[in-house]
């Protein structure tokens, strides 16, 4: 398998959304708890990283053995598409998530065994995602569970872990972590919408019922848009709530930027030319909103 190749498996491009979720909560214990733990953080993001590849080659690999279309799995899907063995994918996913569950398990003794039952959580999610009789992808319930998960719990578990000495398990505490990570939650779930829009067509053949199925492509792109303007919302409100410093305003700055992703979603729905939108809008936003924060961390 070539490099370009297991890039497209492990859907490289998509991997914003976790890496700006960490950063975002590294941000944020340096500002708010004053404190950085800077070699369990690069641990962890070992550990995240891997695991965020597994549950995309899992994806792959279900969707892959569970197609009805035979023009879907030989050309479509990444593996049929370009004839890579499903066992060498199979002992990939196996072998990454040992190596992530033990890396997990080391930073929970280590910092305490709240790490754990969050760490136990994400990979529910994870593996719930494209695997069993109704996985989470295939539901109305995908955008809900990508982005709590990626946008709320990696941005709880980067504070935690960077603040774990003086982190109290309280509302005030959670509910902060909440609002500061909320931009990149809907960000994400946006991802998963578009890709859902793109795709709804061959969902409704693969018997995959997805928000999309439910409330109809048009509803679909409008909560697209909302919540593409509730994201910069959110970041104008925390600094004054104290969960963020006055730069992260200076986010505003893209605002025509994703105006104009947003507007070519919404006038052509391809997944080969159009899904891009959601992702250059997840990474130029969540990128922004993290490099804004820093700025505001160092003065």
């Amino acid at each position: 398998m070539s490099i370009s190749t297991f890039l497209e498996l492990v859907e490289i491009k998509a991997k914003p959304a976790s890496v700006m979720p960490f950063s975002l909560g590294l941000c944020f214990s340096a500002y708010y708890y004053h404190s950085i733990n800077w070699g369990v953080s690069i641990v962890f993001f070992i550990a995240m990283f891997m695991f965020n590849m597994v549950v995309d080659m899992l994806d792959n690999y279900n969707d892959y053995y569970h197609a009805d279309s035979k023009s879907y799995q030989q050309k479509t899907n990444i593996i049929g598409r370009e004839n890579i063995d499903p066992k060498l994918v199979r002992n990939l996913i196996i072998s990454m998530t040992l190596i992530s569950a033990a890396i997990g398990i080391w930073l929970a003794s280590q910092t305490g065994w709240a790490v754990l039952w969050m760490g136990l959580f994400c990979y529910f999610i994870g593996f719930g995602y494209s695997s069993g009789p109704h996985p989470i992808s295939s539901l109305p319930l995908g955008e809900l569970a990508s982005g709590f998960t990626m946008g709320f719990m990696i941005v709880l578990l980067s504070v935690y872990l960077n603040a774990y000495q003086v982190f109290a398990w309280n509302w005030l505490s959670v509910g902060q972590v909440f609002l500061l990570a909320l931009a990149d939650e809907l960000w994400i779930s946006n991802l998963m919408l578009a890709n859902n829009i793109c795709d709804a067509q061959e969902d409704e053949d693969n018997h995959r019922k997805t928000i999309v199925h439910f409330i109809g492509k048009k509803a679909a792109l409008t909560a697209y848009s909302v919540k593409n303007v509730l994201a910069f919302l959110v970041i104008i409100v925390l600094p004054f709530l104290k969960i963020a410093p006055a730069t992260v305003w200076l986010t505003v700055l893209i605002v025509p930027f994703v105006y104009k992703q947003n507007k070519l979603l919404l006038q052509k729905q391809v997944k080969t030319e159009t899904f891009i939108c959601a992702v250059k809008t997840l990474l130029v936003g969540a990128l922004t909103y993290s490099i804004t924060y820093i700025i505001g961390v160092l003065l």
